[in-house]
């Protein structure tokens, strides 16, 4: 869950400033941008987009405020990534333009503080977490007024357990712009302190707070939505993921949620069925495995190990362009192929990078548990619930 949000926290559209420098991109070493799936076109939005990029790369190419449009195309490459799930190719784009930015010693102050802010929002994404904190800590220093830089501050601290730096960086974020950016941080540590229904009046200010239609407020929807199906409020869930598809039909996000909803009721006809149509918008892994994870539910154990190796494969996609996968790769060991010393590989060495996170902790506990060793899982529960969080699955550890 703290990968979905993630996923859309530190992925946005950022204002930036004039610069001209000298070119190292040519025509044909601009990133290509993909052709998006009809169900996720979302109507004028990606002709948008089509001329948003055209327009770029013909400035690129005639070294038009070259900086700023070199900028704008790295962003641009960031909200595909977000819509699409075509992870694999644009992160490794968008690192790619972000550099050649930073490495240019002309880059001016400003548009080199947006490019550290952009890289270190898509080094979260790819879970260099550690990473994306100096980063960010670098971005900071040349511009500690800016609400963005202390968004994605707050989301590296979260991932890496630094839950109190954090809500005190997040109340500057709010004092700074209070925005669907903001709220949704205060929102996400609310709850992990124990608050679900403050958490929950914090996300609806931020869905309010974004403009109808647009991904990011379907997002902060899809994530109030999340927390009322989390909280035991399902027909309040049910009720945002299908005004979500009213502002934006096809949203395959919601459309998953539906489908876990339609399980939660036994109509595994339905939640089959919204699952396969979610897979087939975009190529989001979590789909795949809630679909597997189906079939072992309802007695179908063979048609769930022959999609296990079309998710490692997803995985292995992502890993080898440079995203660290280890609690995905620790689920599908565990859930799917029932192999708890693979899972339990994987989530050390996620430990191991971010000892403190609550998440983490929590995975290692039950994991433990489920193998009958309460005293090993004992040190990871303390951790996981040091937060108060009244998560149910922390809760019931």
């Amino acid at each position: 869950m703290q990968k979905m949000i993630l996923f859309w926290l530190v992925l946005l559209y950022l204002g930036c400033s004039p610069s001209q420098t000298t070119p190292t991109l040519t025509s044909t070493e601009i990133p290509q941008l993909l052709d998006r799936a009809p169900g996720i076109q979302n109507g004028l939005e990606w002709d948008r987009i089509q001329n948003k990029y055209a327009a770029l790369k013909q400035a690129i190419n005639q070294k038009e405020e070259l900086q700023k449009s070199k900028l704008e195309l790295a962003q641009l490459f960031t909200l595909e990534a977000r819509v699409t799930g075509e992870h694999g190719h644009y992160y490794p784009a968008a690192k790619q333009v972000l550099q050649e930015i930073l490495e240019d010693t002309t880059t001016p102050k400003e548009i080199r503080f947006m490019a550290l802010t952009t890289l270190a929002g898509v080094q979260l994404s790819l879970h260099e977490f550690s990473t994306a904190l100096q980063t960010g800590r670098d971005a900071y220093a040349l511009n500690p007024y800016n609400a963005q830089i202390h968004g994605v501050l707050v989301d590296a601290m979260v991932e890496l357990g630094k839950y109190e730096e954090a809500v005190k960086v997040a109340d500057q974020m709010v004092a700074i712009r209070p925005d669907i950016r903001s709220y949704a941080r205060v929102s996400y540590l609310r709850e992990i302190h124990g608050l679900p229904k403050e958490a929950i009046e914090a996300m609806q200010l931020a869905a309010m707070a974004g403009a109808p239609g647009s991904e990011e407020k379907a997002w902060a929807l899809y994530q109030l939505g999340k927390m009322c199906q989390r909280y035991n409020e399902p027909k309040q869930a049910e009720e945002v993921f299908q005004y979500i598809m009213e502002e934006r039909p096809e949203y395959p996000f919601a459309i998953a949620a539906l489908a876990d909803l339609a399980a939660d009721k036994g109509d595994y006809e339905q939640a089959e069925a919204l699952l396969k149509k979610a897979c087939g918008i975009i190529p989001e892994v979590s789909f795949y495995e809630s679909l597997a994870l189906l079939y072992q539910k309802t007695a179908r154990q063979e048609e769930a190990q022959q999609l296990v190796p079309e998710i490692l494969a997803m995985l292995k996609d992502d890993e080898e362009n440079g995203h660290r996968m280890n609690l995905e790769y620790a689920a599908v060991h565990e859930q799917l192929r029932q192999d708890y010393d693979q899972a339990l590989h994987y989530l050390m060495e996620a430990y191991q990078e971010r000892p403190d996170n609550i998440e983490v902790n929590q995975r290692l506990a039950e994991l433990y548990l489920k193998q009958g060793h309460p005293e090993q899982a004992k040190p990871y529960i303390e951790k996981a619930q040091r937060t108060n969080s009244k998560n149910p699955a922390i809760v019931a550890l």
